[in-house]
């Protein structure tokens, strides 16, 4: 569903008309030599280049069937180009067991195979190839549309030695993964130096699933998938 709705927002903005591919727009005239073209510099109010900025918003996770996950996200950028720039980020995660995970621990009598999430970290590239304006309630909003693509390490926990087990009490233990994240955003400025964010992220690694008679099972790509709100400032 939120998939969806993302989707569906994307889709608006492209059709908008005032979305703009980039600040030098090509125009070529069928009446001038076809060796002729033309530039149109389209009036961008908010430029990226040279500038540094900082995110902080709060993610809701969409990937465990039986946790509830929330937490917070930090992100420090620099835009070296008005298209192209660099950006580090930090994810904390907050668990609680969810009705799921109640309602099989109370017909089973056993606990399921669960991996969380403590935090995850690393460093993006991002390109910034879309722009424009809405005009909405007689006031005019300017947005960017960003996509990001890079690399991370996720810091998590499981039961996955003890779940198979109904003897012992689940017991989570520590895990480290390497990932590799991508993530498209939307970002709203509301002056020179403030915006809103809208941001889907995920997060894919290599990780083994739950022992099976006290066998190790093989790794298997995961993903992890969190939408963010965040707040932002740049100068």
């Amino acid at each position: 569903m939120i998939k969806k709705i993302i989707f569906s927002v994307m889709m608006l903005i492209l059709t908008t008309p005032q979305v703009h591919a980039s600040e030098d727009s090509l125009y070529d005239f069928l009446w001038l030599d076809p060796d002729k073209k033309v530039y149109v510099l389209q009036n961008k109010l908010f430029k990226k280049e040279g500038k540094i900025y900082g995110d902080l918003g709060y993610l809701s996770n969409f990937t465990s069937t039986f946790q509830k996950t929330s937490g917070v996200s930090g992100k420090l950028g620099y835009y070296i180009h008005e298209e192209w720039g660099i950006e580090g980020y930090y994810n904390f995660y907050q668990n609680e067991d969810n009705e799921n995970w109640k309602n099989v621990r109370s017909v089973n009598g056993a606990d399921p195979f669960v991996r969380r999430l403590n935090s995850s970290y690393g460093a993006m590239v991002i390109w910034s190839p879309f722009y424009g304006k809405i005009n909405t309630f007689n006031k005019i909003v300017y947005f960017d549309w960003s996509f990001g693509l890079g690399v991370g390490l996720i810091d998590a926990e499981s039961n996955r030695k003890t779940v198979d087990d109904t003897n012992l009490k689940s017991g989570y233990e520590k895990e480290r993964y390497q990932s590799v994240a991508w993530k498209t955003k939307v970002k709203f400025h509301l002056n020179e130096n403030v915006h809103l964010g809208v941001e889907w992220m995920q997060q894919h690694y290599k990780a083994p699933g739950p022992n099976r008679n006290g066998q190790s099972a093989s790794e298997t790509f995961k993903n992890n998938q969190d939408l963010i709100i965040s707040v932002g400032f740049s100068y």
